[in-house]
């Protein structure tokens, strides 16, 4: 695969995965849009694995924590900070991975891959974020993550698998109605991508591993590299601007892009 056309998907996907403006529908749209080739399942998984790895870095902090309290919640108890913490991410991936499970199994996710689908997301989800953004309340932190909410936000993420909805997004959608501040509804979102895209990633690398050819792995591995790098980037910039800026700004991007798409898909 051209150098150029690997750069494109792994900055596409590292800058735009942990931003409310979907990552997928952006990956999607690359060949619809510019008649490149599908870059194809193992790039996909490539990239995907990538921006795995630049979450880690930036909570590894948490994930460290979390990974510690395993061993107690093996055992049935949660009287540690990271046994609980654990114990909310694995209840927050359930709906998804279920739900995701269900979609690639029957085919579904396949047929939702389509210019209409993705503008009528964009622009839904992105007003759907807007109203949640200036009606959620800002007196919750990640300290006050309960099980409840885990449950509810788990949903929420699970929604996340239609096409240009963005996981990040919906997530923080779901948070700020519960009434997260913007800093810590993106840091839970962010915390619940983990075992979400490992997931997906053990699943499609599985299929990727029985079907693609050794000379793709190069390219692969480049595309993880600066997808992770590019991940980075956008990750510290956008937990830093949420201090003093709001979603608007997202919200802007995917209402013009929504009605672009929508224009393109009905004429």
């Amino acid at each position: 695969m051209p150098l150029i056309h690997l750069f494109l998907v792994a900055i596409i996907q590292g800058l735009t995965e942990f931003l409310p403006v979907s990552s997928s529908a952006h990956l999607i749209l690359l060949p619809n849009l510019t008649g490149l080739q599908d870059q194809g399942q193992t790039i996909d998984v490539a990239v995907h694995v990538g921006t795995l790895i630049a979450v880690m870095v930036y909570f590894w902090s948490d994930i460290r924590l979390a990974i510690l309290g395993i061993p107690r919640l093996l055992i049935g108890k949660t009287d540690t900070e990271g046994a609980r913490l654990a114990l909310l991410l694995t209840v927050a991936s359930v709906p998804v991975v279920a739900f995701g499970l269900v979609l690639h199994m029957t085919g579904l996710d396949a047929e939702m891959r389509s210019i209409t689908v993705i503008g009528w997301a964009m622009l839904i989800f992105g007003l759907l974020l807007y109203w949640s953004d200036q009606a959620g309340g800002t007196q919750k932190t990640d300290r006050d993550w309960t099980l409840q909410d885990a449950m509810v936000m788990g949903v929420w993420q699970a929604i996340a698998l239609i096409p240009g909805t963005s996981r990040a997004g919906i997530t923080i959608t779901g948070a700020r109605f519960m009434g997260y501040s913007r800093h810590d509804s993106a840091k839970l979102a962010m915390l619940m991508s983990i075992p979400t895209i490992a997931a997906s990633g053990a699943l499609l690398g599985l299929e990727s591993v029985l079907t693609t050819n050794t000379a793709i792995l190069k390219d692969a591995l480049i595309a993880a590299i600066l997808a992770c790098g590019a991940a980075l980037l956008a990750l510290s910039l956008m937990m830093r601007l949420l201090r003093s800026v709001s979603f608007t700004p997202y919200v802007i991007y995917r209402i013009v892009l929504g009605v672009v798409l929508l224009v393109i898909a009905y004429t």
